[in-house]
């Protein structure tokens, strides 16, 4: 006894100097080992014992209970079973005693090594176990170490960790399954008792609802028992029944979170869970400051009930904690109702209960959105947890998301009325993240509708008409939400410059969300949601077009004469708003074209013409050159508005086409009008002078005009001519970059493609020839210039220069290529004849840079390019030239000085050559085929070695989608009998040509699935899955019978490795296709073997393991095999390595 006694001190000053702020990290290093050291050895529990029973330091009780942990989880199986009796006797008996003496933490560490023994011993040598946590709920002193112990065992018995075997896992949880009756049955008595207790005291009636609320709540809770339950007033609860509270509805959450919905679920249960739900609305449970305590306990009187939820203020019970201890009840009771809400899978006898707990939820609903004397909703809301606020829209969203559809028609739930409660709730929600969420909820909702509205075109307009009211409430009230002049406080909180994940701003983000909801009511309603958008736009416009009138022109200046500082705030407001119309208009522009072109013709036609019109009144007055009062404000709005209603135009392009083409051959005056006039509102703003904002807005509506709308007439117009000769001629400063690269897509574009609707004769291919020749000799005129340098190492002195050339030139080249790489073979065709001297030029300057990797880049990505559009225009001989050339120039050496380069510039361009490689294998017919052999030595002699060992993914991705392209497109270049031959002959034994290249590519991918990177393993299992469908890989003789067995034995190592587990599911997957070619081999030779190769398993387990694999040959069953091989051979393992050494196994 004194040995242990001063074992115990001992270790309490070894444990204090450990965690002492003085201690040194090499004298922490060796407490460690020597506190390992004594965890190791076989009895070391029974120190550990003494010491939990006779010590008070929490750092002493949590090792000791880290020792009975460790042998519980690892090493129970070799411990004898005379020790193991007296473990679970002890382990239980010193929870009793000491349980209110222990910190919490220290107690539930405790609850949690005696339920990890159930979990090894239950029922078999522990059968009174789970028995001893049902008496401990029932005794009314232990009731809460009851509740910890059955939390603890839903947590570690329902969903255990693979530290037991696949049998195990399905028996607890049968068993856990055949408790649960007797489980809800404990927990509803608990919270019914504790409720009925203190409802006793609350002795003050509820106040009386409003007539229209009183009606809302009849037609919720028709002939229910529940409309006066839950309108009784909430009881105050002690410290101790609210702690209880809380248990027992954490445990039902986790229960409920793996339970299947059945009537064990008892309406006395669902009620007793609503009624703690309401704490949550109660306004007085948020946690005030303490003042407010006292001054309401100084005249010994409380406040009354203002809430409609009123109950005598007994305040004293809960000390000064109860507040948020009883707003918490709410929060858990909120999540109860979640986890249940959130089944899908809902049996026929839970609908009822179901139904019920949605028209209980309403009622809450109603509470939350009540108005009355002393409070708004939305201060209502302020005043709640924002916890409970949280969970209860969490709610909203799953009713809606996955119930509404099951409950909507039930006569006895009025979803009209929710959706007015939804609305209510929406539009008073305390902060923009709880408004987000609603309009997240509305969207579904609307999704849900439009589903549903074309799934029944029949009765369309009585389904519509049903929620027409709610629709159209709902799209006014979020246009309001977005514009200053209604809700200017909350809008000007937004941050409208930091940007997000998303690359928006939080303003941004707000207006797409709000726009969303908006494009989808016109979706459902669209004559009426252009009759609601289209005034509000008007009168922002009027304001707008009004300005001219305040322009003051004094010399080279103007000025806007608008400076009393409350007519600037009214006009920055309208502007702002006037921003944000401008964009909901456009997004609406899909609505208005299609089979519906006709019918909405009209309004249409309204919106352009007033687009066109204001973008020609902002060009001409030039309002984003204007000196305004406030600067920083003001001018921004103006190129804001201007440049959005050039947006908007732009989204009208596919209604103008739609347009062009219905009149193509009629009076096509008022198009050409439209037309006209946005160019000419276009073209002035397209120089260098303009903000970049506004210019790169009026590009990319020329680039719209050019692409999508192609009028004949486009080139011809006096605006568009101005445009051609400010580009073409070499002293007019230059725009930037991306402006001008979008300026020379437009004008090529207008050349190159073909005129909608009108024959080849009439595409006037000559002229536009020749034009589009000259546009491009003019855009190159410099680049063209460099092919003297081709033959000459550059000077560092011109380096520079010719740098700034290439990096101009190529992008914009580059760009041309891209946006006809589509169209038709003319449109290619004269591209390449435009090109083709800077192409030659390109190519002669490739050998010249191939040490500047940024240049090198530039000019692999323009060759991609080329080679992805137009390589049919470049003609094999020239193609095979470039090809030639590159091979000739990636040697092994610039190769490995590239990929080992620190930083990614030099992986950048090796990966862009595996592209143009990609493109060229993938190419039909025999032109390219001689470059195979090079291509696969390039691929499997030069990169392979180089990237292989490196764990980084670069080049590695581009270089095994090489390789996929390689044999998915050339696979007769490896097999050469015909699919024909090989039906005929029953089976595709083939003879094979470059069996070598195969087989070292299929030892790379097999390489690959040893490598820690997830992506490039996901990659390439699909790869061979797809080589697979498509050639049947799997089946060829040489992968069948030299290949198949690795495949499958690195993938289960995988799986046994957990290193990979987001693939799971592709790898078992693979598993079963690879053996599915011969099941037969698969379990007569492959899993004796594999077994046989396991280590750390006895000749017993492995037999175990074999039995267990059943012999199924569906996918389903036979991955559960997999699985369960996996799981139960880690399971294994663990024992194993957990025994001590000598240890005799029967």
């Amino acid at each position: 006894m004194a040995s242990e006694e001063s074992s115990l001190r001992a270790l309490e000053s070894l444990m204090t100097e450990f965690f002492h702020s003085c201690t040194t990290n090499e004298r922490k290093r060796e407490i460690e080992e020597l506190l390992n050291n004594f965890a190791q050895q076989m009895g070391a529990w029974r120190h550990c014992l003494y010491f939990l029973s006779n010590t008070r330091n929490e750092y002493v009780m949590m090792y000791s209970l880290t020792v009975f942990e460790n042998l519980v989880n690892k090493m129970w199986l070799g411990v004898a079973s005379q020790d193991k009796m007296e473990i679970r006797s002890c382990l239980p008996k010193l929870l009793l005693a000491q349980h209110k003496a222990m910190p919490f933490f220290i107690r539930n560490k405790l609850c949690k090594v005696i339920v990890d023994i159930g979990r090894q011993d239950w029922p078999m040598f522990y059968h009174d176990f789970f028995t001893n946590t049902l008496q401990l709920i029932q005794s009314p002193t232990m009731a809460s170490l009851g509740l910890v112990l059955l939390k603890t065992t839903s947590e570690e018995l329902a969903c255990p960790r693979e530290d037991l075997s696949v049998a195990r896992k399905d028996e607890l949880r049968k068993l856990l399954l055949e408790q649960v009756p007797t489980v809800l049955g404990l927990l509803t008595g608990i919270l019914e008792t504790i409720w009925d207790k203190h409802s006793v005291t609350a002795a003050t009636p509820p106040p009386s609802p409003t007539s229209g609320e009183s009606e809302l709540l009849g037609s919720l809770l028709q002939g229910t028992q529940y409309s006066k339950l839950l309108s009784q007033p909430i009881p105050a609860l002690d410290n101790d029944s609210e702690q209880l509270c809380s248990l027992a509805l954490e445990c039902l959450a986790h229960l409920f979170s793996w339970i299947p919905l059945s009537t064990s679920i008892t309406p006395s249960l669902l009620a007793s869970i609503f009624h703690f739900a309401r704490f949550g609305c109660d306004l007085r449970v948020k946690p005030k400051a303490p003042s407010i305590y006292s001054s309401s306990s100084s005249n010994g009187e409380h406040a009354p009930p203002t809430n409609g939820g009123g109950r005598p203020g007994h305040q004293t019970g809960g000390g000064s904690g109860g507040q948020a201890d009883r707003s918490r009840l709410g929060v858990l009771a909120m999540t109860c109702i979640n986890e249940l809400v959130s089944k899908n899978c809902v049996p026929l006898d839970f609908e009822e209960y179901l139904l019920r707990m949605f028209q209980q939820t309403f009622f809450l609903l109603q509470r939350l959105t009540r108005e009355n004397n002393a409070h708004t909703v939305k201060s209502q809301l302020q005043e709640l947890d924002e916890s409970y606020v949280e969970k209860f829209t969490d709610f909203l969203r799953l009713f809606v998301s996955v119930h509404l559809r099951r409950i909507e028609s039930n006569a006895q739930f009025p979803v009209v009325e929710f959706l007015a409660l939804l609305f209510k709730y929406t539009f008073n929600q305390p902060n923009h993240e709880g408004y987000f969420a609603c309009l997240d909820i509305w969207s579904i909702f609307l999704d849900y509708l439009t589903t549903k509205i074309k799934s029944r075109l029949a009765d369309r307009d009585s389904v519509l008409n049903r929620y027409k009211d709610a629709l159209v409430l709902l799209l006014r009230e979020v246009l309001n939400r977005i514009q200053f002049r209604y809700n200017q406080a909350q809008l000007e909180e937004l941050d409208d410059e930091t940007l997000d994940d998303d690359q928006q701003t939080d303003w941004q983000r707000y207006l797409r969300q709000s726009l969303e909801v908006v494009a989808k009511v016109m979706e459902l309603l669209p004559s009426h949601a252009f009759a609601t958008l289209f005034p509000v736009l008007q009168e922002d416009l009027d304001v707008y077009l009004g300005l001219q009138q305040f322009i003051v022109t004094s010399g080279t200046s103007r000025r806007l004469n608008i400076t009393a500082e409350h007519d600037c705030r009214r006009l920055h407001c309208a502007l702002r708003d006037l921003s944000s119309l401008l964009q909901a208009v456009g997004r609406l522009a899909g609505y208005f074209i299609g089979d519906v072109f006709a019918a909405r013709f009209n309004d249409a036609l309204a919106v352009v013409e007033r687009l066109v019109e204001v973008t020609c009144y902002g060009s001409q007055i030039s309002l984003y050159d204007l000196e305004t009062a406030v600067p920083s404000v003001l001018k921004p709005d103006l190129i804001d508005v201007h440049a959005q209603s050039l947006a908007a135009l732009q989204a009208y392009s596919h209604w103008l086409a739609q347009f062009y083409s219905e009149v193509q051959r009629q009076n096509q005056s008022r198009f050409i009008s439209l037309v006209t006039s946005t160019m000419d509102a276009t073209a002035p703003l397209i120089t260098a002078k303009v903000p970049e904002k506004l210019l790169l807005s009026a590009c990319h509506l020329m680039v719209s005009m050019a692409t999508t709308v192609r009028p004949v007439f486009l080139v011809t117009l006096p605006a568009v001519q101005n445009i051609f000769n400010l580009i073409t001629e070499s002293q007019t400063r230059r725009l930037p970059q991306e402006a001008h690269m979008l300026v020379c897509r437009a004008l090529s574009n207008m050349l190159l493609l073909p005129w909608s609707n009108l024959p080849e004769s009439e595409q006037q291919w000559q002229t536009r020839s020749s034009s589009h020749g000259s546009l491009l000799a003019a855009l190159t005129r410099h680049y063209r210039l460099l092919r003297d340098t081709a033959n000459q190492p550059p000077r560092r002195l011109g380096l520079e220069d010719t740098k700034a050339v290439l990096h101009q030139t190529l992008p914009v080249l580059r760009d041309i290529v891209d946006s006809i790489s589509g169209e038709s073979t003319k449109s290619r065709q004269i591209c390449y004849q435009s090109l083709q001297e800077s192409v030659q030029v390109s190519l002669g300057l490739f050998p010249v840079f191939i040490q500047q990797l940024d240049v090198t880049d530039e000019m692999l990505s323009f060759f991609l390019t080329l080679f992805q559009g137009l390589r049919v225009q470049m003609g094999v001989p020239f193609t095979g030239q470039i090809i030639h050339t590159f091979l000739s120039m990636f040697t092994r050496e610039q190769l490995a000085a590239s990929i080992l380069q620190e930083g990614s510039a030099g992986c950048r361009v090796v990966e862009k050559f595996l592209k143009i490689l990609q493109v060229v294998v993938q190419e039909p017919g025999q032109a390219f085929k001689p470059f195979l052999p090079s291509v696969l030595s390039l691929c499997m002699e030069q990169v392979y070695p180089i990237v292989a060992e490196r764990s980084s993914p670069d080049v590695k991705a581009e270089m095994f989608e090489l390789l996929y392209q390689v044999l998915h497109h050339n696979w007769r270049y490896f097999f050469k009998t015909s699919v024909l031959a090989s039906v005929q002959r029953g089976s595709p034994e083939e003879a094979m040509e470059n069996e070598a290249q195969f087989s070292a590519a299929m030892q790379a991918f097999g390489q690959s699935f040893l490598q820690p990177d997830i992506h490039i393993f996901k990659q390439n299992l699909s790869y061979l899955e797809s080589l697979n469908s498509k050639h049947k890989l799997y089946h060829r003789k040489l992968f069948r019978t030299s290949m198949l067995f690795h495949f499958i034995n690195v993938l289960l190592q995988v799986l046994l490795h957990k290193s990979h587990d987001l693939l799971q599911e592709e790898m078992g997957l693979a598993v079963y296709n690879m053996a599915s070619v011969d099941f037969d081999a698969f379990y007569s030779a492959f899993m004796p073997e594999f077994l046989n190769g396991c280590q750390g398993v006895d000749a017993n387990q492995r037999a175990v393991l074999g039995r267990n694999f059943k012999l199924e040959r569906d996918l389903p069953s036979f991955t559960q095999s997999v699985h369960r091989l996996v799981n139960d051979l880690r399971y294994y393992r663990l024992c194993n390595s957990s025994l001590p050494t000598g240890t005799v196994k029967l």
